[in-house]
């Protein structure tokens, strides 16, 4: 597996998206100029994402079957999909889902770049609407529910619910909010110093910031928990813990 996300994860375009030079911004968006640099932003965005997909793949090992579909709902630029690729039987059939035909683009591009055998479905879809999805064991939801609005959120954890098999599993990565205020400032300071460490200056943290102020929008742990449990998941577990952010495994 090392193998596999090292070629996945390796090196592209820097994100300057919002540094000093770049013009301001509007609400974040994943458009072209995001997905032409995505897999930079994310790797020094969000703390140890190498390991978080390392554990996501690892997870989605143990329950994956043969002749069953998985689902990368949010799949981004693919990395979740071609680091899973060479570890699960080629009977899995992978189906990637996301709104942004940008990052979808992308997507195309790696799959084909790295050469792999196994059909890659790649799907446009509103996420807001709800997906079609059946026969999975395995479906991976990696920092996307935090962008879908609310209110959808529900009908989207119900529609994964119903799609997994029985014994299937979601595999959750979110950003929270604290309802503790101390705790959330102290998080977030956190983070921003992660940032910091990883190349982003004061003008780049605080444009992003105020670009994904309406964009992003997280929910306490206990909320997510709820809500995968109303939706028919029998057992979660958190699998991943920093500051505010989270990995949760739910089983159906």
């Amino acid at each position: 597996m090392n193998k596999a996300l090292n070629i996945v994860l390796k090196p592209g375009r820097k994100d300057t998206v919002f540094s000093e030079d770049e013009p301001p911004v509007d609400d974040f968006s994943f458009n072209a100029q995001v997905a032409d640099v995505f897999d930079d932003m994310v790797s020094r965005s969000v703390p140890y994402y190498e390991e978080m997909q390392r554990m996501v793949c690892e997870l989605a090992q143990d329950f994956a079957k043969p002749n069953t579909n998985l689902y990368d709902i949010g799949c981004s630029t693919a990395t979740t999909l071609l680091t899973l690729d060479p570890i699960l039987h080629p009977s899995v059939k992978f189906v990637g889902v996301d709104n942004a035909p940008d990052m979808l683009e992308k997507a195309r591009q790696k799959v084909a770049q790295t050469g792999t055998q196994r059909p890659i479905e790649l799907q446009m879809a509103d996420l807001h609407q709800g997906l079609y999805m059946e026969n999975a064991s395995v479906v991976t939801m990696l920092l996307t529910m935090q962008f879908i609005r609310p209110l959808y959120r529900e009908r989207m954890i119900k529609t994964v619910s119903s799609g997994l098999n029985d014994q299937g599993c979601l595999l959750l990565i979110e950003k929270l909010t604290s309802e503790n205020t101390t705790f959330n400032r102290l998080f977030i300071q956190h983070y921003y110093d992660f940032k910091r460490r990883n190349g982003y200056s004061e003008i780049e943290i605080s444009k992003k910031r105020e670009a994904l102020e309406n964009v992003l929008i997280p929910y306490r742990l206990e909320e997510n928990i709820l809500l995968l449990k109303e939706s028919g998941f029998r057992h979660v577990e958190v699998f991943f813990r920093w500051y505010n952010f989270c990995g949760i495994v739910a089983v159906k």
